[in-house]
């Protein structure tokens, strides 16, 4: 469970590269819109220019937060722009340097931690030469690409010249892949060849013989078509089919025939990333980056078991509680095979999610005092990554208003897409999950647009997986097996702790992460090797989720205890959504801020 956004963006958190992962970016940097803040006109003209370079370097970045500048064209990842890149962050962090951040106010060190960390983990991911694995199994240019009529959402001619120009430079941004990519086999940093062994068809299923059948014509939608006009849109349509003919299927063709005749062949027999040059220090950057902590695999090893111990303990009341005859495995097979517990249909699949959907709707106001503007929907998994990816998946909204969020949900293998999950999957991925969240940092106002665009997987997917406990406070899981289906959720995350340290630090192979995940979760066994799979390709990155959950919940632990009887959670959970995306020892601040006010207030009322 993933959330997705715009194509091939160059997150410094990230271990791969060019993926759709990132987080809302917030509006374009106009200078009304940023005076605010930071308040330190020297902080403030540094973002500024960090934001002004980003823009620059990443038209596609422009395209989702409404900059105008770059619009016919995709960015350059050439090895020189990398290099160019990576010196131009080090001036920046040298200015950062001459600024005292002990004398700005608190908002604005936020702004300036949050600036050091972006520029820092851009320059270490470049020196650890994760520019050079710009895809996995599960993300990539090549798989995210076809959402391009999506991302732009064009509806004028000018929109649809630079849609045209985008596609007919397709082919240049694919050399320059395969000329990444192949300096990554010569430095002995490539992927493992078992998460890559069905990525040449992950290339190949755009190589359609009749363009008029490609995603990238098929995902226009219908009401920018309309906005166009039925006699414009007869005189680009042949435009658009030309430049796919031309020069995006040639090039994804060229693409599939690198992939199986020289990258896979090429790709290492080891799944651990401290089998990579700089493995050890690789991993353990991966998990500084997204836990925001210190924390060794060692530990978070541990944390996992103990953790899933915890969790096996309130599954087995629930087994007692449903009179099942047999011990957790057993219970766990039945819950894997029984019919009962399945769609039998992909339409009855949505209509499930949707029913969930639509009642916690009605609830949020009863946990949140302040709730987004901005709507969602509900789309399947496009079939042709559909079998590789996870059971669900959030891409947020246009930071314009001009496109709502949408929750994906995988259609592909009903037997492996439990419905005793759906309600757990869908606080996570939706409400009050991913889309409340996101959606509320798009809104904020009075921050900068580098601020608003932060994304730390372990505040994101950790509130999401928090989220997933908030459905018992909505009156959910009343069902015995929704609520078993929750617990087998946390229980994947606690596994993640020690699955992906075990994999990437302490020596366990492929099939040992696959057994522990079936002892410990209902998971199918499709859905588990996906899932380990996608370990081995992003290491580091499932960390976040339950490490950010457990902070985000001993946060609160403390807040309730703290402040006893006069404990909002309203308040409580609007405090923590307030500043959008940050660190976890940020957020410990901003919620220590919150209960030293609230204690004062009470003090002072007595």
């Amino acid at each position: 469970m993933r959330f997705f956004l715009p194509l091939m963006r160059r997150t410094s958190v990230l271990v791969v590269l060019f993926l759709v992962v990132s987080v809302p970016s917030g509006l374009a940097a106009e200078p009304d819109d940023v005076a605010a803040r930071p308040a330190d006109p020297q902080l403030r003209e540094l973002m500024d220019q960090v934001w002004d370079f980003e823009l620059r370097e990443d038209p596609l970045l422009a395209t989702d937060v409404g900059d105008s500048r770059g619009q016919d064209r995709l960015a350059s990842h050439r090895s020189e722009d990398y290099e160019r890149r990576d010196q131009q962050r080090k001036r920046f962090l040298e200015a950062l340097g001459r600024i005292d951040v002990d004398q700005l106010d608190p908002e604005d060190r936020v702004d300036a931690d949050l600036l050091r960390l972006r520029l820092q983990r851009a320059r270490t991911d470049y020196e650890l030469g994760m520019h050079l694995m710009p895809i996995n199994n599960r993300e990539g240019f090549h798989i995210s690409f076809p959402e391009l009529p999506r991302l732009m959402n064009p509806d004028s001619e000018q929109d649809f010249d630079n849609y045209v120009a985008r596609l007919n430079d397709f082919p240049r941004l694919v050399d320059e892949q395969i000329d990444l990519m192949t300096a990554g086999i010569e430095a002995g940093l490539v992927q493992p060849a078992v998460i890559m062994r069905d990525s040449a068809n992950q290339a190949k299923a755009h190589v359609v013989d009749d363009p008029e059948t490609s995603l990238l014509l098929q995902n226009i939608s219908e009401q920018s078509i309309e906005k166009l006009g039925d006699p414009r849109w007869r005189a680009i349509r042949p435009r658009v089919i030309d430049a796919i003919r031309e020069s995006v299927i040639p090039a994804y063709r060229r693409f599939a025939e690198f992939l199986s005749e020289t990258y896979v062949p090429a790709c290492r027999g080891s799944i651990a990333a401290r089998a990579l040059p700089g493995g050890k220090r690789l991993y353990q950057e991966q998990i500084r980056a997204f836990t925001t902590l210190d924390l060794t695999p060692e530990e978070l090893h541990q944390q996992g078991k103990r953790e899933n111990a915890r969790i096996r303990t309130e599954m087995q009341a629930i087994i007692q509680r449903v009179e099942f005859q047999g011990d957790l495995p057993a219970f766990l097979e039945h819950l894997r095979t029984d019919p009962k517990f399945y769609a039998e249909t992909p339409e009855q699949l949505l209509k499930e999610v949707a029913y969930i959907l639509k009642q916690v709707d009605g609830r949020l106001p009863e946990l949140f005092g302040v709730l987004p503007r901005i709507p969602y929907g509900i789309r399947e998994v496009p079939a042709y990554v559909a079998p590789q990816t996870t059971s669900a998946y959030y891409w947020p909204p246009a930071t314009d208003g001009s496109r709502g969020g949408f929750y994906y949900v995988n259609t592909y293998n009903l037997s492996a897409r439990p419905l005793y999950q759906l309600q757990a999957l869908s606080f996570h991925e939706a409400v009050p999950g991913h889309h409340l969240q996101l959606a509320l940092q798009a809104e904020l106002e009075g921050l900068h647009p580098i601020r608003r665009q932060s994304n730390f997987t372990a505040f994101i997917e950790g509130w999401a997986l928090y989220s997933e406990k908030l459905g018992s406070e909505l009156g959910f899981y009343k069902d015995p097996y929704q609520d078993f289906g929750r617990l087998s959720m946390e229980a994947w995350r606690a596994s993640r702790l020690v699955v992906d340290t075990g994999i990437h630090a302490l020596g366990w192979t492929r099939q040992q992460a696959i057994d522990y995940m079936k002892e410990n979760t209902a998971l199918s066994e499709h859905n588990i090797v996906a899932e380990v799979d996608r370990y081995i390709g992003w290491p580091g990155q499932a960390l976040g989720y339950k490490v950010g959950e457990m902070f985000i919940s001993d946060l609160r632990r403390q807040a309730e205890s703290e402040l006893g009887e006069t404990f909002d959670v309203r308040r409580f959970h609007d405090v923590v959504l307030s500043s959008g995306s940050i660190p976890l020892p940020t957020l410990q601040q901003k919620v220590r801020s919150y209960l030293d006010a609230a204690k004062r207030e009470l003090d002072g009322s007595g």
